[in-house]
């Protein structure tokens, strides 16, 4: 059997590691921005392409959000309160070509971009409203981010302050604030309560005044209440009307009944 020369051996070994390098597979969510001699040709992906190996490079760009943290940026507020600052930036590529070739690397743009806009809004702000209108400050955010990095081919999508850290100071200040503020509410629900009852007190006074028997319903339906106490002696005047008496008479005996139970 005839040996197979050494040369030809070794161009085939060649041949093979160049058609392997010139093989390339980049995935659903990449892309592959390609150079030839140091020009830019384009993006291509996903799937499987070639390239000219020692002749074309190619940078793989992810276009899946990313998340990056933001770290505590310790800032003063308009009204002149330190408060320590942390938020969440939600971004993505959509052109891969823009962001290789406008930004040397677009996730460290993005984060120290992110971190200067925090401060200089945060700075804009007053105190109230970055604790009661986050929503709005996460929107502002969101916008300025995505204008200034729309020429790197990013797409900022989201903008999330995590935590907003106060000195010891104003907590309790606002503790203090706190405290008065439902003081001041349970007196105005109080005043508000005790109002309703006087008016309609007086509207029950001027319904007895024009009725005095209702008047006198309501007093003997009193002693009736009363009565069920064993240990009470009830004194009550004289009335000239029968009924009454009888009424009155009546209640005296049920007093007198619960009394003598009382002390046996």
């Amino acid at each position: 059997m005839p040996e197979i020369p050494i040369g030809l051996i070794v161009i085939a070994l060649l041949g093979l590691g160049l058609l392997s390098m010139s093989i390339k597979i980049v995935k659903e969510y990449e892309r592959a921005v390609i150079f030839r001699l140091g020009r830019l040709l384009g993006a291509k992906g996903p799937g499987l392409f070639f390239i000219i190996p020692f002749v074309d490079s190619m940078m793989k760009v992810d276009l899946r959000i990313v998340t990056a943290d933001v770290p505590e940026q310790r800032t003063i507020t308009r009204d002149n309160v330190t408060v320590g600052v942390d938020a969440v930036v939600y971004y993505k590529v959509f052109d891969p070509v823009k962001a290789v070739t406008k930004i040397e690397n677009y996730h460290y743009g993005v984060l120290m971009l992110s971190q200067t806009t925090l401060r200089d809004i945060i700075g804009q702000v007053e105190l109230d409203d970055l604790l009661s209108k986050r929503e709005e400050i996460n929107k502002q955010l969101q916008e300025i981010l995505d204008t200034l990095t729309d020429p790197w081919g990013i797409k900022v999508t989201a903008v999330t302050i995590k935590e907003v850290k106060l000195p010891e100071s104003m907590l309790r200040a606002m503790a203090k604030q706190a405290e008065a503020e439902r003081w001041r509410r349970a007196r105005i629900i109080e005043a508000e309560g005790e109002r309703q009852a006087a008016k309609i007190m007086a509207e029950a006074a001027s319904f007895y005044q024009e009725l005095p028997v209702a008047l006198r319903l309501r007093e003997l339906q009193t002693l009736v209440e009363i009565a069920k106490e064993k240990n009470m002696i009830i004194v009550t005047p004289q009335h000239t009307d029968a009924r009454m008496g009888e009424t009155m008479a009546m209640v005296a005996g049920m007093t007198k009944e619960g009394a003598v139970k009382g002390r046996s």
